[in-house]
């Protein structure tokens, strides 16, 4: 009998001390920068290939809680230092000719022998520091502010995309050159395969798949992995890894404006792909019977104007009704800037520049190129051809809903729009 009492208490602190040491091991490991900031090539010198790994399927699929804990074991398994002496990996012989590709080093390799130029880590710091001080300013005040990162809705975490591979955190702000900073995470996070090779290639990716949930792994998504240690998880990758943001202008997520003959067009449609077009026309254009769909409304000659939008905008019943859209939605509610401490603060005005410091960075500049692409650039009368029909009392209005952005990413207050 006391045999047998001692064995059930010896398996049940056995069972306690492996819980325990499970738990210490991940918060240890999960966060340890050797790892998270171990670059993907050692830089100047021809990196021997790296030992292949068992061909994935064609569609990704969301790593396990123990498959993150392999590729951290892993990691130290591998050789690949990128010295001459590393031993050849393997032939598994069970690797088809495609997946050999994966492992053959890149031969464009960029070998930076300067160091970035002192203005733009003067830029990068002065951004950082605006941030600070803003959220630390009593004179800016929002809703959200002042609330803790524990405080913040589950939902409102899916503007945050990870990549553990690399160790970073991209939070997405639509119309600030996303579609390509997300073809940049899907590359980094090899979460996108062809033929069992990672897609290499940023502007290989097929733009309905950059946008597509189901290709990035974001803070939203933890709960369903991690569970009750999903906001435990969060913050240690919060700490360690390195976290960027681009922002631009904060009245352009309002307007955003196309140019040319099909500008109504164009923003009819934009307004019936991001908004319940009925609700909103009977309100404020007397339409009381309106198009359930662009097309119709196009062919009727139902043009939502940028006065409706606005007013729209500025009617506090949008909100009880719905959330803003992401595309006008303010950056402060998006990404958080005064719960996150964000390591790079990038503008789409300096968005080249900006670009290629950030990946020199993050040391992976020989890795991934960002894509160059034509920016929407300021019209020189998109102002009176936007805000022309919107009243002065509105323009001040709206200029105070996007305020806190202006002020947050040290935007000069739009003087030319508020005071005509």
């Amino acid at each position: 009998m006391g045999t047998s009492r001692m064995f059930r208490i010896f398996v049940v602190l056995g069972s306690a001390f492996m819980i325990l040491l499970i738990i210490i091991y991940w918060d240890d490991v999960g966060a340890s920068r050797l790892y998270l900031h171990t670059p993907v090539s050692p830089g100047p010198k021809i990196p021997h290939p790296a030992p292949p790994r068992p061909q994935r399927p064609q569609t990704s699929r969301t790593p396990s809680f123990l498959s993150d804990i392999d590729a951290f074991v892993n990691q130290f398994l591998e050789p690949g230092t990128g010295e001459p002496t590393d031993p050849a990996p393997a032939d598994t012989g069970n690797q088809s000719e495609k997946a050999e590709e994966r492992y053959v080093p890149r031969r464009e390799w960029k070998i930076h022998l300067t160091p970035l130029a002192a203005e733009l880590r003067e830029r990068q710091e002065q951004r950082r520091r605006l941030l600070q001080e803003m959220c630390a300013n009593d004179s800016l005040v929002f809703p959200g502010k002042n609330r803790s990162f524990d405080d913040i809705p589950n939902r409102e975490l899916d503007h945050l995309i990870v990549d553990d591979r690399h160790g970073v955190i991209y939070c997405y702000v639509p119309k600030v050159a996303c579609t390509n900073w997300k073809r940049i995470m899907i590359v980094l996070s090899e979460s996108m395969l062809r033929d069992g090779v990672p897609q290499r290639d940023p502007l290989a990716v097929p733009r309905d798949l950059v946008h597509n949930s189901s290709m990035h792994f974001t803070f939203n998504k933890f709960w369903k992995r991690y569970g009750k240690f999903a906001r435990h998880l969060m913050k240690v990758k919060l700490k360690k890894y390195t976290k960027f943001i681009f922002v631009r202008g904060p009245l352009w997520c309002a307007s955003s404006p196309p140019t040319g003959n099909k500008i109504r067009a164009a923003q009819t449609r934009t307004f019936y792909r991001a908004l319940r077009p009925g609700s909103w026309l009977r309100r404020y254009a007397n339409k009381l019977m309106p198009p359930a769909c662009v097309d119709e409304a196009l062919g009727v000659g139902v043009h939502p104007t940028f006065s409706n939008f606005i007013q729209y905008l500025l009617d506090p019943q949008t909100e009880k009704e719905m959330p803003f859209n992401e595309h006008w939605r303010q950056v402060y509610r998006l990404c958080h800037p005064c719960q996150i401490q964000y390591d790079f603060v990038g503008h789409l005005e300096t968005a080249e520049e900006d670009a290629e410091h950030l990946l020199r960075q993050l040391r992976v500049d020989n890795v991934v190129e960002f894509p160059t692409s034509h920016r929407n650039l300021t019209a020189s009368t998109w102002e009176s051809d936007w805000f022309g029909s919107v009243s002065a009392e509105a323009r001040r209005e709206l200029y105070k809903l996007y305020e806190p952005d202006f002020r947050l990413f040290g935007y000069d207050r739009p003087d030319s729009i508020l005071n005509e």
